[in-house]
C-alpha cells in the first residue's frame, strides 16, 4: 500500500519499504559479485586472441618442423613448433602434432593437438591446450571445433567445448558449455558470446555463479583500501 508524505508525494509503507531495501541489498551484492568475477573471466577469454596471434606468426622462416609431405592436396607438417622471447624477454612457445595447409587455399591451416605457453605480462603466463583448430589466415578467423582449455599461472582456469573467433572483429562465440574458475569463484553457462575483445560478455542458458564468502570479503577489503 502507498502512503503520501506531507508534500503529497507517495512513499512506501514500512513493509514494502523493507522489501525494497532487501531487494536493493541483494542487487548490490550481485553487482559486487559480478564486478569481482567478470573482469577475471574477460582476461581469461582474451587470451585466446593472444594465442591466435602466435598461430598467425607461423611463417616458414620462424617455424621448426620434424618432417613435411604432400598428402591429399595438403602440405602436412609433422610436429611444427615455434619458440622465442617477446619484447619483455619472457619466453613463449607453441607446438602442434600436425599442421595441414591446403595447397589450393594456403590461407587455410588446420592444427592438431595444440599446446601453447603465451605470456600475458612479465609475471603471468597462459597455457593453451586444444585438440584441434582451423585457422583462416585470410579472414583472420579461428574455429576451435573441439574442447580446449586456458590456464593462467595466476590461478585462472577456463574450459570451452568449442569456439568461433573473429580476430579482426574482436568477437568470440560458443554454443557449447563454458566454465571459468579462479581462486574462490566460478561461473558456468551453456553458451557465451564475447564482444570487444572481452569487454562485453553475454553468458546464456543455466548460468551459475558461485563465489566463496572469503573471496568476496577479500575483494571488499581491496576496494576499501583503494583511494
Amino acid at each position: 500500500m502507498l502512503q503520501t508524505t506531507h508534500d503529497g508525494l507517495p512513499t512506501a509503507d514500512s513493509g514494502s519499504g523493507a522489501e525494497a531495501y532487501r531487494r536493493a541489498v541483494n542487487h548490490s551484492r550481485r553487482v559486487r559479485r559480478l564486478r569481482f568475477l567478470l573482469p577475471v573471466a574477460a582476461l581469461g577469454i582474451t587470451l585466446a586472441f593472444v594465442a591466435v596471434s602466435f598461430v598467425r606468426g607461423l611463417m616458414p622462416e620462424e617455424l621448426q618442423i620434424e618432417s613435411a609431405k604432400i598428402e591429399d592436396g595438403k602440405v602436412v607438417m609433422e610436429k611444427p613448433a615455434i619458440a622465442g622471447r617477446n619484447s619483455d624477454g619472457v619466453r613463449y612457445s607453441m607446438r602442434a602434432e600436425r599442421a595441414l595447409q591446403d595447397i589450393k587455399n594456403p590461407n587455410m591451416i588446420t592444427l592438431e593437438t595444440i599446446a601453447a605457453a603465451v605470456p600475458v605480462n612479465d609475471k603471468v603466463v597462459a597455457n593453451v591446450v586444444a585438440t584441434s583448430g582451423i585457422f583462416d589466415r585470410g579472414a583472420n578467423i579461428l574455429d576451435l571445433d573441439k574442447p580446449f582449455t586456458l590456464n593462467l599461472s595466476s590461478g585462472i582456469d577456463a574450459q570451452f567445448g568449442s569456439a568461433h573467433l573473429d580476430i579482426s572483429g574482436g568477437t568470440m562465440k560458443t554454443d557449447d558449455p563454458v566454465a571459468i574458475q579462479t581462486k574462490g569463484a566460478s561461473i558456468v553457462a551453456n553458451s557465451l558470446e564475447m564482444k570487444d575483445k572481452g569487454r562485453t560478455m553475454i553468458f546464456s542458458g543455466s548460468v551459475k555463479l558461485n563465489i566463496e564468502p572469503s573471496a568476496l570479503r577479500s575483494n571488499r577489503s581491496m576496494e576499501a583500501a583503494q583511494p
